[in-house]
């Protein structure tokens, strides 16, 4: 048995899962709704609390659903409750970002401003015109969302300069040196 598959998850009291025939998993929460359609060899149970996935056979490519469907259906709880949140930060002389309606404008050193249209289901925050904090219920779009604004500059090796995750380690290269 897969060791995540086999993992019960556990509802909490303000979370409520609905399950239907054709496999469709939806989530509710405080924070918004969730749904997701599983896979056909997987199936999902629900008792009191807590909920368990199960699959119908051991074929390969069923033991590696189980633990994805598992892990997928944890994040839609997690999500609904919760919420999940990436943190971006600009590094560099004249670097700089601002919330313009839907889109986050960053000037990062091009000839011209870098808009990015910022999806319905994510918000996007800016503090100290260099800090930007993505929030959102689902932990896919949060975190392509964030992948896709540090695309735009990623650090470079030499100077530090980008956009980086809060925490990520730049491994710095040496410059030329004269001689």
């Amino acid at each position: 048995m897969s060791r995540i598959g086999k993992t019960p998850i556990t509802l909490s009291e303000t979370v409520k899962v609905l399950l239907n025939e054709q496999g469709i998993v939806v989530v509710e929460g405080p924070k918004g709704k969730l749904s997701w359609q599983l896979p056909k060899t997987i199936s999902c149970r629900l008792e009191e609390n807590t909920l368990f996935l199960e699959r119908a056979n051991d074929n390969r490519a069923t033991r590696a659903l189980h633990g994805l469907a598992r892990a997928l259906v944890n994040n839609m709880v997690i999500g609904v409750a919760q919420g999940f949140k990436k943190e971006l930060e600009i590094q560099g002389v004249g670097f700089r970002c601002a919330v313009k309606g839907e889109f986050l404008d960053l000037s990062i050193g091009y000839s011209h401003p870098v808009l990015f249209k910022t999806p319905k289901e994510v918000k996007i925050t800016v503090t100290e015109n260099t800090k930007i904090s993505i929030d959102g219920i689902d932990k896919h779009l949060v975190g392509q969302v964030a992948a896709d604004i540090r695309a735009y500059y990623p650090p470079e090796p030499y100077k530090g300069k980008g956009i980086r995750y809060v925490g990520e380690q730049v491994r710095r290269k040496e410059g030329k040196t004269v001689q």
